[in-house]
């Protein structure tokens, strides 16, 4: 996972069996599959070779079924720890998906490459895996890319997520588990939301609903920021009506021209932190084994996702933060935003 967010695993990792192409088989159909496609994590166990002398005094070697222990890196405690699921043999994990307004870049397949291959491997020791990774079809960048085009958002972002559905069969990453979309979650998003409300950590202003990061004295806790340090992050624009410049969206009261749905706070659309927080409680639960992404996002979207989440529920708890590096283009993160990127057809398709 990089020098930021490391696998060390006591128990070789075979290498896997991928086919020299990818699959036929449309896209769609295979992400509705249940059952693995073709490429899979080879299902024989791994053994380890260790020195034996037999009777006759030659020296061979037996074949030792090691300990399936597997140690991860915790962004939360900044350490390596051995793994426990909690629930015995299952393990739940969520990964924050792409924005769908552009085709992915060599940095997205890094993180699902990442996160496939710790999907893989804890299939591979006989776990049961729900692994959700989710799509952004909501959002600012979606609707001004749209704007561009002169494209409906939802349909451009809808494009966009079948194309990185391709892109992840090139890459021979097996679908997740579920995939769930911010536009058919809105009942979940809204419901978490009221829930924020109700419990004293958020307030509405003129349709706006935004989160009050002074009511949580944890903030800060997965990044080690001070509140004091803490400004208007990624996605969030200096709003004066805000308690606090740190103060975040929950939901955005609609624009003219911009996809909007109805809420008791009026017709609006939500924050890009919320969503995940809803999906993730909704597939998983508020308390699940590990939640993954790339290492830009431990701060805001993180951060504030451990926020939101411990507002709505307060047993809400997370083992494991995971997060893999950069990857980097002349010691500058590789980012759409600021286009130095490649993406993944360019490189699997030159």
């Amino acid at each position: 996972m990089g020098t930021v967010s490391l696998l060390k695993c006591y128990r070789p990792f075979f290498s896997t069996l991928f086919p020299r192409s990818a699959p036929s088989t449309p896209h769609a159909a295979i992400f509705r599959k249940k059952s693995p496609p073709s490429f899979c994590a080879c299902s024989s166990p791994p053994f380890t070779a260790e020195k034996d002398c037999g009777k006759s005094g030659a020296q061979g070697f037996t074949l030792k079924k090691p300990s399936p222990e597997v140690w991860l890196h915790n962004t939360m405690s900044k350490t390596k720890q051995l793994f426990k699921p909690k629930v015995e043999s299952k393990v739940g994990m969520y990964v924050c998906g792409v924005t769908a307004y552009d085709l992915s870049h060599i940095g997205h397949a890094r993180v699902y490459i990442n996160f496939d291959l710790l999907y893989r491997y804890f299939k591979h020791l006989g776990f049961e895996v729900c692994y959700v990774r989710n799509f952004t079809d909501v959002d600012d960048k979606i609707i001004a890319r749209a704007k561009e085009l002169g494209e409906d958002p939802i349909s451009l972002s809808r494009r966009y997520c079948e194309e990185f559905c391709r892109d992840m069969i090139t890459l021979n990453c097996l679908p997740p588990s579920v995939e769930p979309k911010v536009s058919e979650h809105m009942p979940q998003i809204i419901d978490m939301i009221e829930k924020i409300l109700n419990n004293g950590y958020a307030y509405v202003v003129d349709g706006d609903v935004y989160f009050n990061v002074e009511k949580f004295p944890e903030y800060g806790k997965l990044s080690s920021r001070d509140l004091e340090d803490n400004r208007a992050g990624e996605r969030v624009a200096v709003d004066l009506r805000k308690k606090n410049p740190a103060d975040f969206a929950l939901w955005k009261s609609s624009k003219p021209g911009e996809p909007f749905w109805e809420s008791p706070w009026g017709p609006g659309r939500p924050g890009w932190h919320i969503e995940c927080s809803a999906m993730s409680a909704a597939y998983l639960g508020y308390s699940f084994d590990i939640h993954g992404g790339g290492i830009d996002l431990v701060f805001p979207h993180h951060e504030n996702e451990i926020a939101q989440s411990c507002a709505a529920c307060n047993k809400s708890d997370i083992s494991v933060w995971m997060h893999n590096g950069f990857v980097t283009i002349d010691s500058v993160k590789m980012s759409k935003s600021l286009g130095n990127f490649f993406t993944i057809r360019q490189v699997t398709h030159p």
